[in-house]
């Protein structure tokens, strides 16, 4: 029976950053993981294989050159399946050798296998050859991430019907696909596979899609799609899904039908934790499989039990996860950290990409805030008309109250990137004036953010601190002299 000081279930960025965090506090650690490859789901069969999957996408179709060279432009005529593997099996390589490397830095120790708890502070571990370990420790941290949500009326066959996870092994691109499910990860799959000219048809049952962004973000977003190709369906709930053998067919309620090749299912996501036996460490979970937490330490109602992640729920992005996961062991081992930054950003990996931080227009509205609106437009710039970026923008939030900074919505190439901008204004409580007197480099996309800056600027009251003193005029009698002036009297 091995003592730790913390045990971690799961490799994913919660789990990675809890483990090295540990580590540079010199206190033994254990990290728990099912698969015989470190990484969890962002490595395998998320984050950065789709990410991947989506650079791949652009650089072998030449899209970002069609606006030169017309929509017919084609970096590899015939684009195959190994194509997009040959890249994605080099990064996934790449990310478990650093991430092995890490740990093995920080005396990190690893175990292979199916973790479950038997009480609150011990787990039984079943190794991939049959073994059985039982495993003590005064604080666990549960980063077990999520699974692919697979109703029973989807027959998922892993050929022509598949989850997110499955698409990552398809053996060829096909010609058509259905995706069910406009969430971030439809979104990016269906914009991903209109890019490489795939006859593609996203369905969501909701009448609205991503609406936690912004909406005018998302109009000019669902605009620029379309126009590349991309047939979105809104408002209808599935009726059937059928394996015709050469296609899928679709009904939907409103009595339209839906053939491709190929369909993929996307509709949402369950925390991975039906396998922890958590009833016998006092744990309960939502609907969805998630853990409740305390937000600020990532303590479950147990209180030497952590969890992080996405196996908690939202936000369920990779870069809050890693944050997570460090406050989490700080916490669990008595060590003070700094505070979570209040405003983080959220990134969607589409064609194009979306990048947002902060207030959207509605949250402004519904919290009852005075605002102006800010837009920069990439062909606005001198970097967008070198790149040949006809669409993009940079739409920011103002307070006419205070001025500062409220949100950004960015639409575009290199939104992901350029968000990071907004993102350190907003922890600064910095101003739309920042962006009127900041000086960007040139050529640069950034320059959008100067554009809507101005643009907001000059839509909003003019401040003391710029307005000029207006001068009073000299009286016509009177002399300036440019001698000094005489000493004052001696006092008698």
């Amino acid at each position: 029976m091995a003592q730790y000081d913390l045990v971690i279930i799961g490799s994913g960025p919660s789990g990675k950053a809890a483990a090295i965090q540990a580590g540079k506090l010199k206190r033994r650690v254990l990290v728990i993981d099912r698969k015989d490859r470190l990484g969890g789901v962002s490595v395998h069969t998320g984050t950065i294989p789709s990410k991947t999957l989506r650079e791949t996408v652009l650089n072998l179709s030449g899209w970002r050159e069609r606006s030169f060279y017309g929509r017919s432009y084609r970096v590899k005529d015939e684009i195959g399946a190994g194509d997009l593997k040959a890249r994605l099996h080099m990064t996934l390589d790449h990310e478990v050798d650093a991430l092995e490397h890490q740990f093995a830095r920080n005396h990190v120790d690893t175990l292979n296998g199916e973790a479950s708890f038997t009480g609150p502070n011990e787990v039984r571990v079943v190794c991939d050859n049959g073994e059985v370990q039982t495993i003590t420790s005064d604080k666990f941290l549960i980063a077990t991430g999520t699974r692919t949500y697979r109703p029973d009326t989807i027959p998922f066959n892993g050929t022509t019907i598949l989850d997110s996870d499955e698409i990552l092994d398809l053996a060829e691109i096909p010609r058509s696909l259905v995706v069910v499910g406009a969430g971030v990860i439809g979104v990016e799959y269906a914009s991903m596979f209109a890019a490489l000219d795939v006859r593609v048809t996203l369905i969501e049952p909701r009448s609205s899609f991503l609406d936690f962004i912004d909406r005018y973000t998302i109009d000019e977003f669902t605009h620029q799609v379309r126009d590349n190709g991309l047939d979105i369906r809104l408002g209808s709930q599935i009726e059937t899904v059928e394996d015709r053998g050469d296609y899928v067919e679709v009904t939907l309620e409103n009595g339209r039908h839906v053939r491709a090749e190929m369909l993929l299912f996307a509709a949402g996501r369950m925390g991975a934790t039906g396998k922890l036996g958590l009833d016998q460490a006092g744990l309960e979970t939502d609907h969805r499989g998630r853990i409740e937490v305390d937000r600020k330490s990532y303590q479950t109602k147990v209180p030497n039990i952590y969890a992080a992640g996405d196996v908690i729920g939202h936000p369920s992005l990779a870069s809050t996860s890693l944050q997570q996961g460090r406050v989490a062991a700080c916490h669990a081992l008595d060590t003070p950290t700094l505070p979570e930054s209040p405003w983080f950003p959220y990134g969607i990996y589409s064609v194009p990409e979306i990048s947002t931080c902060g207030m959207s227009e509605e949250e402004a509205q519904e919290r009852g805030i005075p605002y102006e609106v800010g837009i920069g437009r990439f062909r606005e710039t001198s970097r967008g008309h070198i790149m040949g970026l006809h669409h993009g923008m940079v739409k920011m939030l103002v307070s006419l109250k205070t001025r500062r900074l409220l949100g950004v919505q960015i639409v575009g190439e290199g939104a992901t990137e350029l968000i990071h901008i907004a993102q350190a204004v907003l922890n600064l409580k910095g101003t739309v004036d920042y962006f009127v007197e900041n000086t960007f480099n040139y050529p640069t996309l950034a320059e959008a953010y100067r554009i809507a800056g101005l643009d907001a600027f000059n839509r909003m009251p003019i401040p003391d601190e710029f307005k000029v003193a207006k001068k009073k005029p000299a009286k016509a009698a009177e002399k300036v002299s440019e001698k000094p002036a005489d000493k004052p009297a001696a006092k008698k």
